[in-house]
């Protein structure tokens, strides 16, 4: 007959072993870093699963080679100094840098260019000035030599021919004011006493009439010329020779050089 053990709920083998279990498992949590497993976790892993790293665990890393790891090189201070690449289409401090000192470059060449444009017609000014004045005083200085005896001279029997041959190398008001005094006063005095008189530019031997100019531009021109003066009359026995000093102006007209002005010195 088979005999019958009943286990009680006090303090027997089966109690012993159950404490025996829980110890050895709070000691193999311990053992894996007191992680708490989850809800589904058991004390063994399911078969065919790799076996998760038990947290909190330092893992050591052997180095490579002989000499262990290389460190990264140390950035130089040059470095920090070198520009940064420029980006495509986006134009850095250095391009701004030469755009502006091309635009100062092409300034000063616009500046140099103009300034020597205008040197240029500045020069060229004087000199086409130069030249109308050497013209003019060429000019002037042959129409003074040719004018004075005309209109210096006169001569009783044909005063209205001489008169008339005056006033054609005149010009302005002294044009006016010599067909003025001419018919007032030279005529009148040259018919009654049978008045002559002759002009003519003083020359000495083997030279030129002496005549020079004063001053001159391109339209105007002042002279001085010694002019002689033989008069005849029934006022004076023989002739009276007059020794003058003239100072005559001449303008330029649209029919060449005119006397607008005689002064006796």
């Amino acid at each position: 007959m088979a005999k019958t053990t009943t286990r009680g709920s006090g303090s027997g083998p089966g109690t012993r072993r159950t404490m025996t279990a829980a110890a050895r498992a709070a000691a193999k949590r311990a053992e894996r870093g007191h992680r708490e497993p989850g809800p589904a976790a058991t004390d063994e892993e399911a078969p065919g699963q790799p076996k998760a790293p038990d947290a909190g665990r330092t893992v050591l890393i052997e180095a490579q080679g002989e000499d262990g790891w290389d460190d990264p090189p140390e950035p130089s201070p040059e470095s920090f100094g070198e520009d940064r690449p420029e980006e495509e289409g986006e134009p850095g401090p250095g391009t701004a840098t030469r755009r502006g000192l091309r635009r100062r470059l092409n300034a000063v060449l616009c500046v140099l260019l103009a300034a020597g444009l205008v040197a240029v017609g500045v020069l060229g000014w004087r000199y086409r000035e130069d030249a109308r004045a050497e013209q003019a005083r060429v000019q002037a200085l042959t129409a003074a030599r040719q004018a004075a005896p005309v209109v210096l001279s006169y001569d009783y029997r044909h005063l209205d021919r001489d008169f008339a041959a005056a006033r054609a190398r005149l010009t302005g008001h002294f044009r006016d004011e010599y067909q003025k005094t001419t018919t007032t006063v030279v005529g009148p005095t040259a018919r009654k006493y049978h008045g002559v008189v002759k002009a003519t530019v003083a020359q000495p031997t083997g030279g030129s009439p002496a005549a020079s100019v004063v001053s001159v531009s391109a339209d105007r021109a002042v002279l001085l010329l010694f002019v002689n003066q033989v008069t005849t009359s029934t006022q004076v026995s023989g002739s009276r020779v007059d020794l003058n000093r003239v100072r005559m102006t001449l303008s330029l007209t649209a029919d060449g050089w005119k006397v607008s002005t005689v002064d006796a010195l």
